[in-house]
Order: C-alpha cells, then structure tokens, then sequence
C-alpha cells in the first residue's frame, strides 16, 4: 500500500458534504422553524468563509502550474470548475428550503415581507423608519464609466440599482448602494395586524423607498438587485525585520480587506444587461466564481433572526449546571482541584466555572503567578478582564495572544494592547508557529510549598462559543501534567526550551509520533490476535499520514470509530481499506468542536483530550497540546459520553464512501437518542446522584 495511492477524499469536496449537513438540519422538519432559519444563516457564514479561505487557496495554487499536484495532490485547475458546481447546487436547495420555510411561518401567523407586499398601515411605519433610522446610515455610489468602479468590502451585501433620468428617459444610470446591517438591524419587525406578525428585511426597506435617494438628483430606480463580493482572506505578512509582529499583523488585516475577488454572488432575476455591466466593470470573467442566487445574499445575517415571542419555534437549550463537585462550595476552586481533578463539558456545565477560577486567583493572597494562551476570545471578554483585575493585584500574569487566529485578529490586537499597558507580559505568538493550545497555569504558594493549577482544553477562553459549542475542559493539579505546562509556557518566552514531555502530547514535536505509536501498537495486538480498538473524535481529519495509519490499522484487524464533524478525507467502505472502520458525524443544535482520543492499548486504555485535529497543520505547523486522563472517574465519564455518541440515532449521519450523509436512524421499537440532550441529562443525573448521596451521608453524621 502506498501513501500516495490510498484512497482519499478532497479536503474541499468533504468540506461541502459537511455543510451539507448544516443545510441538512436546515431542511429538517423536526427543526424548529427559527432554528432552521438559523441553520441557514450557518450554512451561508461557513460557505462566505469557504470561499475567503479554501477557494481563495485553491486559486493561488493555479498560479504553481504542474508544481501544485505536488503540493496540493489534486489539479486546482480541474477543482474550481467541481467546487463551483456543488456550490450551486447547494444554493439551488438553499433557496427551496428558503420558500418552504416562508410557507411554514405563515401557519403561525409569521409573515416575511418585502416592499411589493406592503400595506397602506405599514407603508407609513416603513417610511418614517427609513427616514429616521436608514436613510442616515445610506451612503450610495454612482457607478460611472468616467471613474474606477467602486471599492467593495468583502463580506457585506450592496444593492445594484439601475436608474433613469426624469428628463433623458433613455439615459441610464448605474448605482450601489451599501446594506447597512451592522449599523441596523437586517430584520425589522412591523406592528402586529389581526394577530399576526410580519418581518421585513433592510434590503427590502430600502428598495421601498430607493426613489427618496435618488430623485433628487433628477433620478428614479427601474429596478435593484442584490449583489456580494467574496474576497481572498489570506493574511500576507510582511518580511521587514524593523517591524514588531503588532505592526506586521496589523498591516495584513488591513491589506486583507482589499483581497483580491473569489466570488460574485448575484440575485438569478437580474437582467443580462445589467449582468454584464457589473462583470465587466468587476474585471470578472462570467465563469470565474460568479454564483447565481436568491433575492436576498449575506444570510449568515440569519443566525440572529428574532425569536418573534414563541419559543416553540426555538430549540429548548436548558440552562447550564454547576460542576457537582463545584455547586455550593463555600472553598475556592483551586482548593477544590487540589483535592481532585475536575472536568467541564460545555455548555451542558457552566463556563463560569472559568472565569470564577481566574477572577479568585486574581485576587487570592497566595497566588502569585496566572499564565494564559489566547486564541479567540469574547468581544467583551471577562476573561481578559480576570487577567487585568491580577495584574492590579500585583499578580505576575503572562499571556499569549495569538495574533494570527483567522477573523480575530483585530480583537486579539485590542485585548494585547491592553494587557500591556496595565502590565502583563504579552507574548505575540510563536514565530512560524500559531498556538492553538487551551492552556492556563495558575501558581501559588503556601509557606514553602508550590502549588499549580492547570487548565488544559479542546475549546476557545471564550464565554460566547462555550454557549453553542460542545467542548471539554480538564483541571487539575496533577504534579505530572501542570510541570509539563509549565515547560509549554517556558517554550513560548523561549521558543529554544522545546523540553521533553512524558505525559503531554505536544505539537509540533511529539503528538504525531505519539499518537502513531499508539496507533502502531493496535496494529501490533491485532496482529496477536488480541483486542485492539480505536475512538477517535475529532472536527477533521484530513492528515494523509494519518489516515494511511488508519487503514494499516483497519487491515490488520482493529476496529476503529471516528467521529468527525467536518472534513473527513477518509474513505470508509472500500474492501481492502477500510473494512473495519466506521466513521460518523454529529450535527445538531450545538457546534460538536471536543476532541477526544481513545486506544485500547491492551486493556490499559489511553484516553487523551486535545485541541488539535489530525491535519497537517495542527500537527506539523501549530502548537498544540493533547492531555492524558488519569482520574478513574472521569476516564469512565468520557467513556460513557463516548458510548452515548455512539448510540445516536437523532442528527447522526453516516459518513460513508459516497460522502451521501444518510442519517443513521432508530431500529423499529429503538429508542431515539438524540445525543446532545442525552449528554445534558446524563451529567445532571451524574450531579443529582452525587448531591443526594452528600446529603444522606450528611444527615448520618449528624445523628
């Protein structure tokens, strides 16, 4: 078997078939209707950055010529054509499962609107809204062939609009005009009339009352479509030495606003000549990435689509518990992880948990030290604000910021600038590496003895995220692990001090090595005739490496399971590969982002949580860190969350050869599981059991 001839998904081609999935929940009629909605506005985010960062790649490899199959392993040239097919596709269903939505709100009195279906009532509403809210936030641009086309920003939505003069009726002018969406809302709620409730959209205030604008410049509007420019994401980073990385970053991000176009998207009502008119003056050839859509683009807007007042249109998302070993503490949280490791599961458990623990250590007498990696954090994050509030404590606090996390560069600039004017040791990323790990170390000292407390994870310091992604936090005071994060945070100062890890897996040195050979001792023990197993759960698995492990796996017997919620590149069914692998993903109301790593490993299991994938760049080109579990309880709690993942037979899809996402469903007289609930009650029950059995043994100390 060779590397370079197992079979192989295109990263791109299996990214498509996951956001398939999203439009899956989308067309879901157990979906709750505004949920559907919401799925539409995910699936069109995704796609927007699809397009920025993958698509965007794939067009700078064509430049490489016959160099790119080598680096790529597929002809880009070949790619884009393939990409752009599925793209409409997916778009043509978009709109279908758009229109059907529209037609089940209507049976709860719900009515989206737009300005050729407004009342005499609402036309007053509309009007006097323009003028007070939307007008002031229009600045329209008169497109003439005397000046450049006008600049574009990636990612927001603008109306062409195609005018006539008052006095020359044949002169005809072009014009666009910006959406303001992040200065007002796209959805604008009008009054209630005979019970029922009605919804229109910004674009559509605008068309209602475009003449307003223009007639006073002698114009009128014939007609206005919708139209979007997706531009190339990629950060180019300057080489100058005299510059800091702060400067460097900070150039890029505002070079990257004006990347080159990857894609036009356009409404398919619009006429041939106005068309025509745009591509041509967008320097953009009909077939380069141009996508024919709905009425309306930018619906990653959607995520935010109001609630309406009835909640039988939104999911039921039950509010987060208190960790058993945390609700009621009158100790702190350090105090409580020196007695035993603690694992949080969000957003089933409460991410408070977190910053509760930093703003304590920020203000405990015996803390001295607070070390901290930063990948995306919240707009308004509480958690920087815990790093701030120990710096003023006179806490020595020591925080990597990664400047280059994709999108969250500009907030992550602000967040560094203020944690070193107030005093910490900021730390701008590793040089060729972003750091990607979920790391935190909290040092104290107790007369002459140390104690530290580590934070390893799978998910973001983000209080935002930790409400819709599913992610798994490990704290502890384990002697054996919170050393060897405290080498991590000596690599980052000294990117020289790579040190030796006995207990992390660590990436770029060691995690690839590490997890082969597990995978090779599987292989060994099937080999032997003994049991041999493989869990993996992970968001992608892309790595060829790592994939041709899995099928030298699958071949000398081990049974292997993966999870995966994006990207999988492997290839299931195929006699002679992958015979005994079963590979699945979960797609339901919560982002599934926890990776969790299990080997047999002859009866004395190997269980790891990390933040890293298995694709080449988690692998090769960032830091990471995956965390062995030693704690009985909690290595038997993985399992059963594991088991119950397993046992899915609600939002589980089947990721087999053809990449089809067939749903795995309930037998005939089979419980439905759905997972994510089923994870929510088990940890509750988990909870209830413990807090009853404290009370009864309480009440027997008291007699």
């Amino acid at each position: 078997m060779k590397k370079k001839d197992i079979p192989y998904i295109n990263r791109e081609i299996s990214w498509l078939s996951f956001n398939e999935r999203v439009l899956q929940e989308a067309a879901d009629k157990t979906t709750p209707l505004v949920e559907r909605i919401k799925f539409l506005g995910i699936f069109s985010n995704n796609r927007d950055e699809f397009y920025r960062v993958r698509v965007a790649t794939v067009r700078r490899l064509t430049k490489l010529g016959k160099k790119a199959m080598s680096v790529y392993g597929d002809d880009p040239k070949e790619l884009l054509p393939k990409l752009q097919r599925r793209v409409i596709e997916q778009q043509n269903r978009f709109e279908g499962i758009y229109k059907e939505i529209l037609v089940e709100l209507e049976k709860y009195n719900i009515f989206i609107i737009n300005e050729k279906q407004i009342t005499k009532t609402q036309d007053l509403f509309i009007k006097e809204y323009f003028h007070a809210y939307v007008m002031p936030a229009l600045f329209p641009v008169m497109v003439d062939e005397t000046k450049p086309f006008p600049y574009m920003k990636d990612k927001s939505g603008y109306l062409y609009v195609k005018l006539t003069s008052d006095t020359e009726k044949k002169k005809i002018k072009y014009a666009i005009i910006e959406i303001p969406s992040i200065v007002t809302n796209r959805f604008v709620s009008l009054p209630i009339e005979n019970e029922s409730r009605y919804v229109i959209l910004l674009d559509d205030i605008i068309r209602f009352c475009v003449n307003e604008i223009f007639e006073v410049f002698g114009y009128r509007s014939i007609e206005s479509y919708n139209i979007k420019l997706t531009r190339d994401a990629e950060l180019d980073i300057d080489n100058d030495v005299s510059k800091s990385m702060l400067e460097k970053i900070s150039k890029g991000v505002k070079d990257r606003k004006k990347g080159l176009p990857v894609r036009f998207v356009y409404d398919a009502a619009m006429p041939a000549d106005m068309l025509t008119y745009i591509m041509k003056r967008l320097g953009m050839d009909k077939k380069d990435n141009a996508i024919p859509g709905g009425r309306y683009h930018n619906f990653k807007d959607f995520i935010n689509f109001p609630t309406l007042g009835q909640k039988k249109l939104m999911y039921n998302k039950p509010a987060p518990i208190e960790h058993k070993y945390l609700e009621g503490s009158t100790r702190t949280i350090l105090k409580t992880v020196r007695e035993r490791d603690i694992l949080l599961h969000y957003p089933y458990h409460t991410f408070n948990h977190i910053i509760t623990l930093l703003r304590e250590a920020s203000i405990d007498p015996s803390v001295i030290s607070i070390k901290i990696t930063l990948y995306r954090v919240a707009d308004a994050s509480r958690i920087a604000n815990a790093l701030l509030n120990a710096v003023k404590n006179g806490k020595k606090v020591t925080v990597l910021i990664e400047l280059q996390a994709r999108f969250d560069e500009e907030n992550n600039i602000y967040w560094a600038n203020k944690l070193q004017e107030e005093g910490a040791h900021v730390i701008y990323g590793v040089t060729g590496l972003k750091v990607h790990s979920k790391l935190f170390l909290i040092t104290a000292k107790e007369g002459n003895k140390i104690i530290k407390c580590a934070h390893v994870g799978t998910g973001n310091f983000n209080e935002k995220t930790a409400r819709i992604y599913t992610d798994l936090t490990l704290l502890t005071c384990n002697k054996l692990i919170t050393d060897e994060v405290d080498k991590m945070f000596d690599f980052y100062v000294d990117n020289f001090k790579v040190g030796t890890f006995n207990h992390l897996s660590v990436a770029p040195f060691y995690m690839r090595s590490v997890f082969t050979g597990l995978l090779d001792k599987e292989i060994a023990n099937a080999k032997a005739k003994k049991r041999a197993e493989v869990t993996l759960k992970m968001n992608s698995l892309i790595d060829k490496d790592m994939i041709y492990k899995l099928y030298e796996a699958s071949q000398a017997g081990v049974k292997v399971t993966l999870i995966v919620r994006g990207a999988c590149s492997l290839v299931t069914e195929v006699p002679g590969y992958s015979d005994n692998i079963k590979a699945y993903s979960i797609v339901d109301k919560y982002l599934e982002h926890a990776r969790i790593f299990v080997f047999y490993n002859g009866g004395n299991e190997k269980i790891y949580i990390s933040s890293a994938d298995w694709m080449s760049r988690n692998l090769d080109s960032r830091s990471e860190v995956a965390v062995p579990i030693y704690d009985k309880e909690i290595r038997q709690q993985l399992k059963d969350i594991i088991a119950i993942q397993l046992s899915g037979n609600t939002k589980v899809r089947i990721l087999d050869r053809k990449q089809e996402n067939h749903y795995k469903k309930a037998k005939p007289g089979e419980k439905k599981v759905r997972v994510q609930d089923e994870i929510y009650n088990y940890l509750k029950k988990d909870k209830e059991d413990y807090l009853k059995t404290r009370k009864t043994k309480k009440l027997i100390l008291e007699k």
